[in-house]
Protein backbone atom coordinates (compact mmCIF):
# COMPACT_ATOMS: atom_id res chain seq x y z
CA UNK A 1 0.00 0.00 0.00
CA UNK A 2 3.04 2.29 0.18
CA UNK A 3 2.64 3.07 -3.52
CA UNK A 4 -0.91 4.32 -3.04
CA UNK A 5 0.05 6.27 0.06
CA UNK A 6 2.73 8.04 -1.91
CA UNK A 7 0.34 9.10 -4.66
CA UNK A 8 -1.21 12.51 -4.80
CA UNK A 9 -4.94 12.40 -3.95
CA UNK A 10 -5.91 13.70 -7.40
CA UNK A 11 -3.92 11.04 -9.24
CA UNK A 12 -5.33 8.32 -6.99
CA UNK A 13 -8.90 9.42 -7.75
CA UNK A 14 -8.15 9.52 -11.46
CA UNK A 15 -6.85 5.94 -11.40
CA UNK A 16 -9.95 4.77 -9.52
CA UNK A 17 -12.15 6.45 -12.13
CA UNK A 18 -10.26 4.80 -14.99
CA UNK A 19 -10.59 1.35 -13.37
CA UNK A 20 -14.32 1.91 -12.86
CA UNK A 21 -14.81 2.99 -16.47
CA UNK A 22 -12.88 -0.02 -17.76
CA UNK A 23 -15.04 -2.34 -15.69
CA UNK A 24 -18.23 -0.66 -16.92
CA UNK A 25 -17.06 -0.89 -20.53
CA UNK A 26 -16.40 -4.62 -20.23
CA UNK A 27 -19.78 -5.22 -18.57
CA UNK A 28 -21.58 -3.08 -21.10
CA UNK A 29 -19.98 -4.86 -24.08
CA UNK A 30 -20.79 -8.23 -22.54
CA UNK A 31 -24.47 -7.27 -22.35
CA UNK A 32 -24.66 -5.68 -25.77
CA UNK A 33 -27.92 -6.51 -27.51
CA UNK A 34 -27.47 -8.60 -30.68
CA UNK A 35 -28.02 -6.74 -33.95
CA UNK A 36 -30.36 -8.30 -36.51
CA UNK A 37 -30.15 -6.86 -40.03
CA UNK A 38 -33.15 -7.53 -42.28
CA UNK A 39 -32.45 -7.41 -46.04
CA UNK A 40 -35.64 -7.09 -48.12
CA UNK A 41 -36.72 -6.77 -51.73
CA UNK A 42 -39.13 -9.33 -53.17
CA UNK A 43 -41.50 -7.74 -55.75
CA UNK A 44 -44.55 -9.69 -54.58
CA UNK A 45 -45.05 -10.49 -50.88
CA UNK A 46 -44.28 -7.20 -49.15
CA UNK A 47 -41.40 -8.38 -47.00
CA UNK A 48 -40.33 -4.75 -46.72
CA UNK A 49 -43.66 -4.13 -44.93
CA UNK A 50 -44.12 -7.30 -42.84
CA UNK A 51 -40.60 -7.70 -41.50
CA UNK A 52 -40.47 -4.23 -39.87
CA UNK A 53 -43.27 -5.44 -37.56
CA UNK A 54 -41.08 -8.39 -36.56
CA UNK A 55 -38.11 -6.06 -36.09
CA UNK A 56 -40.13 -3.71 -33.87
CA UNK A 57 -41.35 -6.64 -31.75
CA UNK A 58 -37.79 -7.95 -31.32
CA UNK A 59 -36.67 -4.54 -30.08
CA UNK A 60 -39.65 -3.87 -27.85
CA UNK A 61 -40.02 -7.22 -26.11
CA UNK A 62 -37.07 -9.52 -26.80
CA UNK A 63 -33.83 -7.63 -26.28
CA UNK A 64 -32.57 -7.19 -29.85
CA UNK A 65 -31.36 -4.26 -31.89
CA UNK A 66 -32.55 -4.27 -35.50
CA UNK A 67 -32.04 -2.56 -38.83
CA UNK A 68 -34.31 -3.06 -41.85
CA UNK A 69 -32.85 -2.53 -45.34
CA UNK A 70 -35.16 -2.12 -48.33
CA UNK A 71 -34.83 -2.11 -52.09
CA UNK A 72 -34.83 1.49 -53.33
CA UNK A 73 -36.81 3.31 -54.56
CA UNK A 74 -39.38 0.51 -54.23
CA UNK A 75 -39.74 -3.27 -54.14
CA UNK A 76 -39.19 -3.56 -57.90
CA UNK A 77 -35.73 -1.98 -57.75
CA UNK A 78 -33.64 -5.07 -58.43
CA UNK A 79 -30.24 -3.39 -58.47
CA UNK A 80 -30.17 -1.32 -55.30
CA UNK A 81 -30.48 -2.09 -51.58
CA UNK A 82 -28.83 0.82 -49.76
CA UNK A 83 -27.14 0.27 -46.41
CA UNK A 84 -25.79 -3.27 -46.85
CA UNK A 85 -22.60 -2.20 -45.08
CA UNK A 86 -24.67 -2.70 -41.89
CA UNK A 87 -23.99 -6.42 -42.33
CA UNK A 88 -20.44 -5.77 -41.14
CA UNK A 89 -21.82 -5.23 -37.62
CA UNK A 90 -24.68 -7.76 -37.78
CA UNK A 91 -24.95 -10.71 -35.39
CA UNK A 92 -27.75 -12.23 -37.51
CA UNK A 93 -28.82 -11.55 -41.11
CA UNK A 94 -32.41 -12.12 -42.27
CA UNK A 95 -33.15 -12.28 -46.01
CA UNK A 96 -36.44 -11.92 -47.88
CA UNK A 97 -35.32 -11.41 -51.47
CA UNK A 98 -36.56 -12.27 -54.95
CA UNK A 99 -34.65 -12.02 -58.22
CA UNK A 100 -32.27 -9.20 -57.38
CA UNK A 101 -29.33 -8.16 -59.56
CA UNK A 102 -27.28 -6.20 -57.09
CA UNK A 103 -24.03 -4.61 -58.27
CA UNK A 104 -20.78 -6.19 -57.09
CA UNK A 105 -20.08 -3.30 -54.71
CA UNK A 106 -23.29 -4.09 -52.79
CA UNK A 107 -23.10 -7.86 -53.10
CA UNK A 108 -19.64 -7.83 -51.49
CA UNK A 109 -21.23 -7.07 -48.12
CA UNK A 110 -23.48 -10.13 -48.36
CA UNK A 111 -20.54 -12.28 -49.41
CA UNK A 112 -18.39 -10.98 -46.56
CA UNK A 113 -21.15 -11.76 -44.07
CA UNK A 114 -21.55 -15.30 -45.38
CA UNK A 115 -17.81 -15.88 -45.06
CA UNK A 116 -17.93 -15.01 -41.36
CA UNK A 117 -20.05 -18.11 -40.71
CA UNK A 118 -22.53 -16.04 -38.71
CA UNK A 119 -26.16 -17.29 -38.57
CA UNK A 120 -28.94 -16.59 -41.05
CA UNK A 121 -32.72 -16.61 -41.42
CA UNK A 122 -34.51 -16.74 -44.78
CA UNK A 123 -38.05 -16.44 -46.15
CA UNK A 124 -39.88 -17.87 -49.14
CA UNK A 125 -38.58 -16.33 -52.39
CA UNK A 126 -35.05 -16.24 -51.02
CA UNK A 127 -34.73 -19.66 -52.69
CA UNK A 128 -34.40 -17.55 -55.83
CA UNK A 129 -32.91 -14.40 -54.36
CA UNK A 130 -30.85 -13.46 -57.42
CA UNK A 131 -31.39 -13.58 -61.16
CA UNK A 132 -28.27 -12.60 -63.07
CA UNK A 133 -28.31 -13.34 -66.81
CA UNK A 134 -26.41 -16.30 -68.22
CA UNK A 135 -22.71 -15.51 -68.55
CA UNK A 136 -22.82 -12.63 -66.05
CA UNK A 137 -19.76 -12.46 -63.74
CA UNK A 138 -22.11 -12.83 -60.75
CA UNK A 139 -24.24 -15.63 -62.22
CA UNK A 140 -23.16 -18.07 -59.47
CA UNK A 141 -25.24 -16.03 -57.02
CA UNK A 142 -28.40 -17.34 -58.68
CA UNK A 143 -27.77 -20.43 -56.51
CA UNK A 144 -27.81 -18.32 -53.31
CA UNK A 145 -30.66 -20.39 -51.87
CA UNK A 146 -28.66 -23.59 -52.17
CA UNK A 147 -25.35 -22.49 -50.70
CA UNK A 148 -26.96 -20.33 -47.99
CA UNK A 149 -30.15 -22.20 -46.97
CA UNK A 150 -29.77 -25.73 -48.42
CA UNK A 151 -32.73 -24.99 -50.70
CA UNK A 152 -33.11 -25.46 -54.46
CA UNK A 153 -30.57 -23.37 -56.43
CA UNK A 154 -33.06 -20.91 -57.90
CA UNK A 155 -36.43 -21.19 -59.58
CA UNK A 156 -37.17 -24.06 -61.97
CA UNK A 157 -33.98 -25.64 -63.24
CA UNK A 158 -32.87 -29.20 -62.68
CA UNK A 159 -34.49 -29.16 -59.22
CA UNK A 160 -37.87 -28.27 -60.79
CA UNK A 161 -38.42 -25.76 -58.00
CA UNK A 162 -41.97 -24.50 -58.43
CA UNK A 163 -45.25 -23.88 -56.60
CA UNK A 164 -48.79 -25.22 -56.86
CA UNK A 165 -50.70 -22.15 -58.02
CA UNK A 166 -51.79 -18.82 -56.57
CA UNK A 167 -55.31 -20.13 -55.94
CA UNK A 168 -53.99 -22.84 -53.63
CA UNK A 169 -52.94 -22.63 -49.98
CA UNK A 170 -51.24 -24.87 -47.44
CA UNK A 171 -52.19 -26.91 -44.37
CA UNK A 172 -49.14 -26.95 -42.12
CA UNK A 173 -48.39 -29.59 -39.50
CA UNK A 174 -45.55 -30.29 -37.09
CA UNK A 175 -43.38 -33.24 -38.09
CA UNK A 176 -43.83 -35.68 -35.22
CA UNK A 177 -40.14 -36.41 -34.76
CA UNK A 178 -39.55 -32.68 -34.13
CA UNK A 179 -42.53 -32.06 -31.84
CA UNK A 180 -40.25 -31.18 -28.90
CA UNK A 181 -37.95 -28.92 -30.90
CA UNK A 182 -37.79 -25.62 -28.94
CA UNK A 183 -38.26 -23.61 -32.14
CA UNK A 184 -41.82 -24.97 -32.23
CA UNK A 185 -42.70 -23.63 -28.79
CA UNK A 186 -46.16 -22.05 -29.02
CA UNK A 187 -46.70 -23.27 -32.60
CA UNK A 188 -49.98 -25.16 -33.11
CA UNK A 189 -49.71 -28.78 -34.20
CA UNK A 190 -51.74 -27.81 -37.28
CA UNK A 191 -52.47 -24.44 -38.84
CA UNK A 192 -53.45 -23.06 -42.23
CA UNK A 193 -51.15 -20.81 -44.26
CA UNK A 194 -52.21 -18.67 -47.21
CA UNK A 195 -48.89 -19.29 -48.95
CA UNK A 196 -49.20 -21.60 -51.91
CA UNK A 197 -46.89 -24.53 -51.32
CA UNK A 198 -43.38 -24.55 -52.78
CA UNK A 199 -42.12 -27.79 -54.26
CA UNK A 200 -38.60 -28.54 -53.00
CA UNK A 201 -38.59 -32.33 -52.84
CA UNK A 202 -37.15 -34.77 -53.71
CA UNK A 203 -33.64 -33.29 -53.71
CA UNK A 204 -34.05 -30.45 -51.21
CA UNK A 205 -33.52 -29.40 -48.53
CA UNK A 206 -29.98 -30.77 -48.75
CA UNK A 207 -29.25 -33.91 -46.74
CA UNK A 208 -28.40 -33.05 -43.14
CA UNK A 209 -31.05 -30.34 -42.88
CA UNK A 210 -33.76 -30.84 -40.26
CA UNK A 211 -37.34 -30.35 -41.47
CA UNK A 212 -39.66 -29.07 -38.73
CA UNK A 213 -42.97 -28.44 -40.48
CA UNK A 214 -44.66 -30.19 -43.41
CA UNK A 215 -47.00 -28.51 -45.87
CA UNK A 216 -49.99 -30.17 -47.53
CA UNK A 217 -51.32 -28.39 -50.66
CA UNK A 218 -55.01 -27.35 -50.71
CA UNK A 219 -56.67 -26.94 -54.13
CA UNK A 220 -53.34 -27.31 -55.93
CA UNK A 221 -52.52 -27.19 -59.60
CA UNK A 222 -51.64 -29.76 -60.75
CA UNK A 223 -53.83 -32.14 -58.74
CA UNK A 224 -50.83 -34.49 -58.48
CA UNK A 225 -49.10 -32.02 -56.14
CA UNK A 226 -47.58 -33.56 -53.03
CA UNK A 227 -46.53 -32.62 -49.50
CA UNK A 228 -43.30 -30.67 -49.02
CA UNK A 229 -41.43 -29.34 -45.98
CA UNK A 230 -42.05 -25.65 -45.31
CA UNK A 231 -39.57 -25.06 -42.48
CA UNK A 232 -36.10 -26.46 -41.96
CA UNK A 233 -32.87 -25.70 -40.14
CA UNK A 234 -29.34 -26.74 -40.91
CA UNK A 235 -25.74 -25.79 -41.49
CA UNK A 236 -24.87 -24.23 -44.84
CA UNK A 237 -21.80 -24.45 -47.08
CA UNK A 238 -20.10 -21.70 -45.04
CA UNK A 239 -20.53 -23.61 -41.80
CA UNK A 240 -23.25 -21.25 -40.57
CA UNK A 241 -26.45 -22.39 -38.94
CA UNK A 242 -29.69 -21.15 -40.45
CA UNK A 243 -33.48 -21.16 -40.11
CA UNK A 244 -35.49 -21.14 -43.33
CA UNK A 245 -39.17 -21.17 -44.29
CA UNK A 246 -40.88 -21.24 -47.69
CA UNK A 247 -43.87 -19.51 -46.08
CA UNK A 248 -44.06 -15.73 -46.18
CA UNK A 249 -47.37 -14.55 -47.69
CA UNK A 250 -48.39 -11.42 -45.74
CA UNK A 251 -51.47 -13.25 -44.38
CA UNK A 252 -49.11 -15.81 -42.81
CA UNK A 253 -47.50 -13.05 -40.77
CA UNK A 254 -50.82 -12.30 -39.07
CA UNK A 255 -51.08 -15.91 -37.86
CA UNK A 256 -49.97 -16.25 -34.25
CA UNK A 257 -48.44 -19.68 -34.85
CA UNK A 258 -46.33 -18.24 -37.65
CA UNK A 259 -45.33 -15.31 -35.43
CA UNK A 260 -44.19 -17.76 -32.73
CA UNK A 261 -42.23 -19.65 -35.37
CA UNK A 262 -40.45 -16.56 -36.68
CA UNK A 263 -39.63 -15.08 -33.28
CA UNK A 264 -38.40 -18.47 -32.04
CA UNK A 265 -36.41 -19.11 -35.21
CA UNK A 266 -34.63 -15.78 -34.89
CA UNK A 267 -33.80 -16.46 -31.23
CA UNK A 268 -32.50 -19.92 -32.09
CA UNK A 269 -30.39 -18.68 -34.99
CA UNK A 270 -28.97 -15.85 -32.87
CA UNK A 271 -27.98 -18.33 -30.16
CA UNK A 272 -30.46 -16.96 -27.65
CA UNK A 273 -32.81 -19.01 -25.50
CA UNK A 274 -36.32 -19.41 -26.88
CA UNK A 275 -38.55 -16.95 -24.96
CA UNK A 276 -40.24 -18.49 -21.94
CA UNK A 277 -42.81 -15.70 -21.96
CA UNK A 278 -44.71 -14.82 -25.13
CA UNK A 279 -45.31 -11.08 -25.41
CA UNK A 280 -48.56 -11.62 -27.32
CA UNK A 281 -49.90 -11.62 -30.86
CA UNK A 282 -48.54 -8.95 -33.16
CA UNK A 283 -51.06 -7.04 -35.26
CA UNK A 284 -49.67 -7.41 -38.79
CA UNK A 285 -52.28 -6.47 -41.38
CA UNK A 286 -50.32 -6.10 -44.60
CA UNK A 287 -52.31 -6.76 -47.81
CA UNK A 288 -50.98 -9.09 -50.47
CA UNK A 289 -49.66 -6.85 -53.24
CA UNK A 290 -48.80 -9.31 -55.98
CA UNK A 291 -46.44 -8.24 -58.72
CA UNK A 292 -47.34 -4.72 -59.78
CA UNK A 293 -45.67 -2.01 -61.81
CA UNK A 294 -43.70 0.62 -59.92
CA UNK A 295 -45.60 3.78 -59.08
CA UNK A 296 -42.33 5.71 -58.88
CA UNK A 297 -41.13 7.05 -62.22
Amino acid sequence: MKIFNAMKPGLFCLLLLLFALAGFSQTNNGNKKPLVVFVTGDHEYGGESTLPFIAAELEKNYGFRTKVLKAFPDQNAEENIPGLEALKEADLAVFFLRWRRLPAEQLQYIEAYLKTGKPLVGFRTTTHAFNYPKGHPLEKWNAFGEFTFNSPPGWGGVANHTHYGHESSTDVSIIKSEAKNPILTGVDNNFHARSWLYQVLPSYPIKGSVALLMGHPINPSPASAYDNPVVWTGVNSFGAKFFFTTLGHPDDFNQESFQHLVINGIHWAAGKEIPKKWAGKININVPYRGIVASSIK
